[in-house]
């Protein structure tokens, strides 16, 4: 039997907050809010489901910036410029790591500075439970 990943967990000061912003970033849903965290998903996912879920936890001492990991995000029904926009607008700022400007990818953070990226290549929407790619 092998294990699978059912939800990824972010410390963080404020887990309303970032569950906001990202349920924006990613047209998410709130599943379950508990003692103060809060875990999103695709509409119609539950919690242990065949989607991969957000889980913020409130942390007196969330790590910021630069992660071991990362999250990479696509445009689905827009071009990059345009999510950029949209991103910004939804509270991520730009984040400058050192990059040459000739990269096909914007390097932004969310409301709490944790670093994540957005690639210009268009993908399908797939927010359904089971769906390809959730």
């Amino acid at each position: 039997m092998a294990c699978r990943i059912t939800e990824l967990v972010i410390d963080c000061a404020d887990p309303r907050r970032l569950a906001e912003f990202w349920c924006e970033v990613l047209g998410y849903v709130e599943i379950d809010w508990d003692d103060g965290d809060v875990e999103i998903g695709p509409p119609g996912s539950g919690a242990g489901g065949p989607a991969i879920t957000l889980l913020f936890s409130r942390s007196a001492d969330p790590r910021r910036g630069k992660l071991p990991m990362h999250l990479d995000v696509n445009p689905t029904d827009r071009d990059q410029d345009a999510e950029l926009e949209r991103l910004l607008a939804a509270g991520a700022r730009k984040v400058d790591i050192g990059q040459t400007g000739a990269e096909s990818w914007h390097v932004l953070a969310d409301p709490e500075g944790n670093e994540f990226c957005l690639l210009r290549r268009r993908v399908a929407a797939t927010n359904r439970v089971g769906a390809e790619g959730t």
